[in-house]
Parts: C-alpha cells; sequence; structure tokens
C-alpha cells in the first residue's frame, strides 16, 4: 500500500507541475515581446436591442439561457433561505407602500391575526441575481451620470401577475428600468444588461425589461454531473441505491463493442455528497420510466446513441433504456423510449459512479459516466491514466481485504483528478465542447 501511496502522489506532483508550466506559459505570452502583447483591447461600439429583441435568441428556460424553472419560492420553504436581500444605495426599489419598512428584514412574519406582513419582497434575490445587478447599477451611473437603475419587480409569491413557469417566482427574475423613465434609453439598458452578465434579456415591454438568470444548481453544474442519492443501479447481488453503493463493486453497464449489458467495476466516485440538497433534470418517457441528473451530464440520444448533454434534451428525442427479456431469464435488452416531459426537480445527495465500462445503466436508463465535456471519447481517453492507475492499485492489493482496497470510499465532493481535467480542459479545449 506504501509503494501505491507513493505512484498516487508522484502522480498528483506530475499532474501538478503541468498545470504550474501552463500557467507560465500563459503569463510568458501576456507579457512577453508582441504586437498583442500588453495592448489593451479596444473598448467595443454597443448596439441597442431594439423592441422585443431578447439575447440569447433561444427560449428563456432552454439550456443557452437560464434553463428550466425549478419550482416556486414560498415564505416558510426552506429554498426562502436561498433568498438574499439587496441593499445597495445605487439601485431605486420601487416601493408601492411608501414605507421603507421592505429594507428592513429578510423573512416574512405573521400578525395577531394571521395575516402574512411582506417584508422585503422586492430586495429579494438569489445571490446571482443580486451580483448581476449590482453590476449593471454601476454600467447605468457610467452611462448616464445622474440616473439610477430601477427595479420594477424581483421575487414575487403567487401575485397571478406573471405566467405560471415565471422565474419571478424563484427570485431569478427582474423587471427593470431607468430612474428617469425615459423609454428611449430603454434599448441600451437592455444591452447593458447583456454586459452585465444576465443568462436572459429581453425587451419585454415599452415600460421595462426582463432579465433572468440561471439557478445556482445549474451553475454548480459546471462542475460536474450526477445522479440523485436514490437512485437506482443493478448488480450482479440485486438493485442498490446509488448511496449504498461502493467502489469495487459491479454495476450494470452496457458494451456497445459485443452489443450486450455487462457488468462493470465501479472505479470510484467523479463527485459525491449524501447530504446537499441539488436541483436536477427530470426526464420522463412514454413508458412512465423516470430518470433524474444533473444537466451537464451526457445522456445516449437519437438512433446512434449519441452522448449529449441532459440539459439539451427536447420533448420527443428518443433516450436508451434497458428492458427485461421477453423470453424470461435474467438477460436485458436495449430499446429507446420518446421523452415526454421534462422537468426540474430537487434531491437530497449526488453521486457519479466511474465504471470501467465509461457508461451505467441508473433507473435502467443507459447514460454515460462523464459530464461537462462535449466529447464521450474525449473523456474516456482522458480519464485512461485514471483507469490504468486502479488496475494497478487492485493489483498491488489482490487479496486484501475488501475493506482495506475501499480506503478512500469516505471522501466526499469531486474527485482531486476529474477536478483537475475539468480545470486544465478550461484552458486547452475549445468553448464550445465545454458544458456553459
Amino acid at each position: 500500500m506504501n509503494v501505491a501511496r507513493s505512484v498516487e502522489q508522484a502522480l498528483k506532483l506530475a499532474l501538478f507541475l503541468l498545470v504550474i508550466c501552463d500557467f507560465l506559459v500563459q503569463v510568458a505570452v501576456c507579457c512577453g515581446p508582441g504586437r498583442r502583447s500588453g495592448r489593451r483591447a479596444r473598448a467595443r461600439r454597443l448596439i441597442p436591442l431594439v423592441y422585443k429583441q431578447h439575447i440569447p435568441n433561444v427560449n428563456e428556460h432552454t439550456l443557452g439561457a437560464s434553463g428550466l424553472p425549478e419550482g416556486r419560492i414560498l415564505n416558510g420553504d426552506d429554498r426562502f433561505k436561498e433568498l438574499v436581500v439587496n441593499y445597495n444605495q445605487d439601485i431605486i426599489f420601487k416601493d408601492d407602500e411608501g414605507t421603507g419598512s421592505d429594507r428592513v428584514m429578510t423573512k416574512v412574519r405573521y400578525n395577531a391575526v394571521d395575516k402574512i406582513v411582506r417584508i422585503n419582497e422586492d430586495l429579494q434575490h438569489m445571490m446571482r441575481l443580486k451580483e448581476k445587478l449590482n453590476t449593471l447599477a454601476i454600467s447605468v451611473m457610467n452611462q448616464w451620470p445622474g440616473v439610477r437603475l430601477r427595479v420594477l419587480d424581483s421575487w414575487e409569491e403567487l401575485d397571478g401577475q406573471h405566467s405560471p413557469d415565471s422565474l419571478h417566482y424563484e427570485g431569478r427574475a427582474v423587471d427593470i428600468t431607468t430612474s428617469d423613465r425615459d423609454r428611449s434609453k430603454y434599448g441600451m439598458l437592455a444591452r447593458l444588461a447583456v454586459e452585465a452578465g444576465f443568462d436572459w434579456v429581453y425587451y419585454e415591454s415599452r415600460s421595462h425589461i426582463h432579465c433572468s438568470v440561471k439557478s445556482e444548481s445549474s451553475e454548480a453544474a459546471k462542475s460536474g454531473g450526477c445522479f440523485p442519492g436514490s437512485s437506482l443501479v443493478r448488480t450482479p447481488s440485486g438493485v442498490l441505491p446509488l448511496t449504498s453503493l461502493r467502489p469495487g463493486q459491479q454495476v450494470l453497464s452496457w458494451d456497445s463493442a459485443q452489443g450486450q449489458f455487462v457488468y462493470s467495476d465501479v472505479l470510484l466516485f467523479l463527485d459525491s455528497d449524501p447530504f446537499t440538497s441539488r436541483s436536477f433534470y427530470r426526464v420522463r418517457t412514454d413508458s412512465g420510466a423516470e430518470l433524474s441528473l444533473t444537466e451537464s451530464h451526457l445522456i445516449y440520444v437519437g438512433q446512434a446513441m449519441a452522448a449529449t448533454y441532459a440539459g439539451r434534451l427536447r420533448v420527443g428525442d428518443r433516450v436508451w433504456l434497458r428492458g427485461a427479456d421477453p423470453r424470461g431469464g435474467n438477460s436485458s435488452l436495449l430499446h429507446s423510449e420518446e421523452v415526454t416531459d421534462l422537468r426540474m426537480v430537487r434531491h437530497q445527495g449526488f453521486f457519479a459512479p466511474l465504471t470501467r465500462q465509461g457508461n451505467v445503466v441508473v433507473d435502467d436508463f443507459v447514460v454515460s459516466c462523464y459530464a461537462v465535456v462535449d466529447s464521450e471519447a474525449m473523456a474516456n481517453a482522458a480519464f485512461l491514466p485514471l483507469r490504468w492507475w486502479t488496475s494497478f492499485t487492485s493489483w498491488l492489493t489482490e487479496g486484501a481485504t475488501v475493506s482495506s482496497a475501499r480506503s478512500d470510499e469516505g471522501t466526499q465532493g469531486v474527485h482531486w483528478y476529474a477536478k483537475l481535467l475539468y480545470s486544465l480542459a478550461r484552458y486547452f479545449l475549445p468553448s464550445h465542447l465545454m458544458y456553459t
């Protein structure tokens, strides 16, 4: 085991030195001689949006924009604690009551006659929305001295003024104007919102601009893909939830070379956390089968079984599942089913097992073990050293007890090798291959 630990430390050191070398090269390129070195990029000319234009040019609830709704946040919900207060004095918040009390507290309380007293409705925001809003406030003051950003609506609770799937109900959307209410400025205001980093900006009305952001869980998905702890996998001894699965066990996978299901070794968990609550895409098919996974996870779609992000699935796509062989026995058959419903759900715990085969059957869906990088072949190649390493350690520990072979099963979070690969990928891979 000492030899194995020494090899692991050497591998970590080699990869660390590779990152340092790459960083030094980047610094040299930026600071060294050359026409572009040290030159400040020219300021781009900002083009105002036109009425009814939205950026990006996709639906608000798609992966390329702010993503699917995750459900309304009501007073008293656990997710209500995720809302934060924006006390920015450079932003004017519409105050219908005229009392100014909306800036005092962040939660709701009940009075003696059980009426809800709303405290700070228009100032409640998810942290991501607050960050973008503060950035935009600075841009507005720079663009028009003496003018401030004005917020009409942000988080709302069952007000009936918005569509049922509005992101206002989650604190992920905001309607804005300028403080002088000069409508000739609204096109440029929308452009400034795009520059501030909002994930979807819409010149929705002559009277305001609508902006929204991805959920915090969508941002977290950029670091990896997972399944809920309650998801089921098949082992030679029966069905297990992911919370009970351990490295060294075997799970059902698909062998594309042989065209059949096989049991493959679980090498490790690329990510694991049994306690944290997280949002997942729930995929439902025409047979009623359901799978929950993060939107950056790869799933097989279409006749060619192409791996694509779960967040890019659309109703009508065909995904692949394991089915029982009608001839009986323990054999399984591969078949495709049509996606009939997609929505966001929340589950506690998330796990991402890596098998030797590179894929796994979860809740009878055949899915990849990989996420974030939009190329399963590239991911397989990148994890090849890790497969060699696990084979080597298995050889070293041959004959050892099962418990010693799983000395690191209690670790949580993203595996160090996966974390390092994701960091390197952002340097070397083109942006279209990375989850955004």
